[in-house]
């Protein structure tokens, strides 16, 4: 059977247009002929992503970045389509997280897998997450510096203040004159000094005889170590005797009959009792020296007279 021209050229033209489907496909991320799973992810912002980017697990790229749309509710939030063309399981809670793959800023799609262990299917929604920027992370890192920097800006600003009023004109001066006193101080310090060593010299024998003396003294103790420690013990002693001794009652004690005393005054001189008359009445002492009196003079008549007192009888 003989095929004719144009039925060659037609099957030419097929595989030629179904090679271009592919590779057009093929650049936009997609390959018809190998399964795939496609998922999505809303961002604020894509940092400069770009279709065909790749789509990573832990570093190894397991397909790309098909579409890229706005969500077309109204807002700017931005959807892209990932086709993921490896067979790993990608956990319903992993983050769809957008990185600079480069130094040159190329981006990429990481997928950081989840710990649910619900799966998820294609056509769900992942997380979102974009890195920061090179600037973004710049402006973070050097925000603290900036605010100690300008922290420090103003301390110099005050200490310069400072520094302007404290050299001015009447504070040099008052500083000026304050170095005078200084001066002056140090001058008598010396001279102070000069006179202590004078002074020393002149009493060096003298102050040896002291040192001498109080080593001496301090030898003698040692040597009485055991008596001093002896006296020591004997006056604790005393010391429990007396406070074992009822001090306080003793006194009270005392205090009372001492009470006693001066009431007993107090009546004598209110001319109270027996004593008390004796000591203000001067009735009782006229006849008490009368009596005495009298009694002498009885006893000085039978010193005379015995005979007239005293009367014998002779058998």
């Amino acid at each position: 059977m003989k095929i004719s021209k144009e039925f060659k050229i037609g099957i030419v033209v097929t595989l030629a247009l179904a090679l271009l489907y592919w590779g057009i496909n093929f650049l936009k991320g997609e390959d018809i002929f190998s399964k795939e799973r496609v998922f999505m992810s809303v961002y604020k912002d894509v940092g400069g992503l770009q279709k065909a980017n790749p789509v990573r697990i832990n570093g190894l790229i397991v397909g790309q970045v098909r579409d890229m749309f706005f969500s077309g509710d109204g807002d700017a939030d931005i959807v892209i389509e990932l086709v993921i063309k490896n067979k790993i399981a990608i956990p319903e809670n992993s983050t769809a997280k957008i990185i600079s793959s480069d130094i040159l800023g190329s981006k990429a799609v990481d997928i950081i897998l989840g710990t649910s262990s619900q799966l998820a299917e294609s056509g769900d929604t992942l997380q979102a997450e974009i890195e920061e920027s090179i600037k973004d992370e710049v402006s973070r890192q050097l925000k603290p510096i900036k605010s100690k920097a300008e922290n420090l800006m103003l301390s110099i600003d005050t200490v310069l203040t400072m520094l302007n009023n404290l050299f001015s004109t009447t504070n040099t001066e008052n500083i000026s004159r304050s170095v005078g006193y200084l001066a002056n101080t140090f001058e008598n310090l010396e001279s102070t000094t000069s006179t202590l060593d004078t002074i020393m010299s002149g009493q060096k024998t003298r102050l040896e005889r002291i040192l001498s003396n109080i080593e001496s003294i301090t030898l003698t103790l040692k040597s009485n170590e055991d008596n001093l420690n002896s006296i020591f013990t004997n006056l604790a002693a005393v010391s429990d005797t007396l406070a074992n001794a009822h001090i306080a009652e003793t006194i009270s004690n005392v205090n009372r009959v001492m009470s006693e005393i001066g009431g007993i005054t107090e009546k004598i001189n209110k001319g109270e009792g027996s004593l008390g008359m004796l000591v203000n009445n001067d009735s009782l002492y006229i006849e008490l020296e009368k009596t005495t009196r009298e009694l002498n003079l009885l006893i000085e008549d039978i010193r005379l007279n015995p005979k007239k007192y005293l009367k014998f009888s002779v058998f």
